[in-house]
């Protein structure tokens, strides 16, 4: 017992005196209490919905004051046509699309049944069965205020066609499989290369690379590369597995994951060896990279919806190169996206490979030891 009395001195002593690790063990618990559950939120907000109103009238235009006054919804845009509507969700402008038949208003007051159609992007089964509900709701609402003022005659109920892409059978596995790929690679890209500069700082052999000729930019290169090859490894293994298991495989080109990878790891490989840089021990750098790992994961949409979280979490989800992968995986696995809807998320990555890797070559100083 007096020997254990000791050794539990010794470890808390070394804990006090670590101001890295207290300073993380704070950090931690704070972040995810106070910042996170804000944005980790399984309220649906901000639908983007696309409306093609083949009617305008007064009732048409009623309609959809009453659904953007819920709270829920976005208007992102009014379309002339279903085939103009439909390229809003093809390209992700769009979550939902609601059709106002023409003669809305004629057959309404003519007690005439109507019917709407509900074309609703099922990539993301959960916001497709809410956005539904929601919706439904609010016509079910209008359509009872409309009876009430006239008189609470009982007219024809307003019926809507929903019309689910992309996800028809609403599996969650269809969603969140090419998110979880992406989580894997994201690990073995920034874990691996976190620790391994840390690791020969405390067995010793960065003192033998620290005297050699060899420049800053060529040794990170020279440890970017083995984990960016493991990476595509392990994102090959796990598409197989998604594959085998659950049947999902990409419906459009697999090439353009894999060329979204490839950057992708240049990035989060020069981020994990930027980490491994300023930490001392594997232990610190294991501390910071979760940190950072459970905010990207979090804000990357891999749960939540980005749209459904406060503006000011919007905003930091752009500086997260997580989120951009996971649209990616995403739109290839569920859309069939093509190298041209992918650019936007390819160029953001850049950015990325660009700071992080210059940080890297940086901070790494062949006199640390």
């Amino acid at each position: 017992m007096k020997a254990l009395k000791f050794l539990l001195k010794k470890e808390f002593l070394q804990i006090l005196r670590n101001r890295f690790l207290l300073a993380i063990i704070v950090l931690i618990p704070v972040f995810e209490l106070a910042v996170l559950p804000w944005a980790a939120t399984f309220e649906q907000k901000n639908i983007s919905l696309c409306i093609v109103d083949g009617d305008h009238s007064s009732y048409s235009r009623r309609l959809i004051e009453k659904i953007l006054s819920s709270g829920y919804f976005k208007l992102t845009s009014h379309e002339p046509d279903y085939d103009h509507a439909l390229r809003r969700i093809e390209t992700g402008h769009a979550n939902l699309i609601l059709i106002i038949p023409p003669a809305f208003e004629k057959d309404y007051v003519n007690r005439q049944p109507l019917k709407m159609m509900l074309v609703i992007d099922a990539v993301d089964g959960q916001k497709a069965g809410l956005g539904m509900s929601y919706l439904s709701q609010i016509i079910l609402a209008y359509n009872t205020q409309i009876e009430v003022e006239a008189g609470n005659r009982t007219g024809a109920f307003i019926n809507i066609k929903p019309h689910y892409r992309y996800n028809d059978a609403m599996r969650y596995q269809n969603y969140m499989v090419p998110g979880i790929l992406v989580i894997l690679v994201t690990m073995m890209g920034g874990m691996l290369s976190a620790l391994n500069i840390v690791r020969e700082k405390e067995i010793g052999t960065i003192e033998q690379m620290n005297v050699t000729p060899v420049s800053k930019s060529m040794f990170i290169l020279g440890k970017l590369i083995p984990f960016w090859l493991l990476g595509l490894i392990n994102l090959t293994i796990g598409i197989f597995i998604g594959w085998l298991i659950y049947g999902l495989f990409p419906v459009g080109n697999i090439l353009n994951i894999y060329l979204f990878a490839f950057f992708y790891l240049l990035a989060f490989t020069g981020f994990g060896l930027m980490i491994s840089n300023f930490a001392q021990t594997q232990q610190q750098a294991m501390l910071v990279l979760i940190f950072f790992l459970i905010i990207f994961i979090l804000l990357s949409g891999l749960f939540t919806p980005i749209s459904s979280m406060p503006e000011w979490a919007q905003r930091v989800t752009i500086f997260n190169p997580v989120r951009y992968f996971v649209e990616i995986v995403r739109l290839v696995y569920m859309k069939g996206s093509g190298i041209h809807d992918i650019l936007p998320q390819l160029y953001r990555i850049f950015g990325f490979i660009v700071v992080f890797n210059f940080l890297a070559i940086v901070s790494y100083r062949k006199t640390q030891g």
